[in-house]
């Protein structure tokens, strides 16, 4: 029986100064992913795609890196980012592990709002295998909700920052 669990985490940020230049900032992919996630684990591998290496987590006694390839789309005042490929390094052989994580942004008069829902679906390691169900999906919706949070939290900050530093710096668009 495989392990499931998931979480999500909303995001309402007010942008009190030059909210109207959101939609254009958002439409700046590149950077507005390399904000979102740390730029020294992200690898661009063109056409929208990009390689995230996860920081290493710690479950239990197992240490895990998930490698995810992500896409993004961008519409008017929305871009959006979705695994649609993940190697998980440090569990050994693992045929059935899946990942899904399906975000969006979206600029609005008021600043930014969006949300992340991420996912895992996988066997239950042999090395967990006298843990409890229940406790190991407890586990594993907490470490991903943790994820979540540092997604917000780097939304709150990072992208706040780079947003601000790139309406000063007009010729840079």
């Amino acid at each position: 029986m495989p392990l499931a669990f998931s979480a999500s985490q909303a995001l309402q940020l007010s942008v009190p100064h030059q909210a109207h230049l959101l939609p254009d900032y958002l439409n700046d992919e590149e950077r507005v992913i390399g904000a979102l996630l740390d730029p020294e684990q992200l690898e661009n591998l063109g056409n929208s795609h990009y390689r995230y290496t996860v920081t290493r987590l710690q479950v239990f006694q197992l240490q895990i890196q998930p490698v995810v390839e992500l896409v993004a789309r961008r519409s008017a005042e929305r871009i959006e980012l979705e695994a649609i490929d993940c190697q998980l390094e440090g569990l050994g052989i693992v045929d059935d592990f899946q990942l899904t994580l399906e975000s969006w942004l979206e600029a609005s008069a008021e600043g930014l709002h969006g949300e992340a829902c991420l996912a895992v679906s996988v066997s239950q390691p042999s090395l967990l295998r006298l843990i409890p169900v229940k406790v190991l999906e407890a586990t594993g919706r907490s470490l991903l909700a943790g994820i979540l949070l540092g997604m917000k939290t780097r939304v709150q900050q990072q992208l706040l920052d780079d947003f601000n530093a790139w309406c000063l710096a007009p010729a840079a668009r």
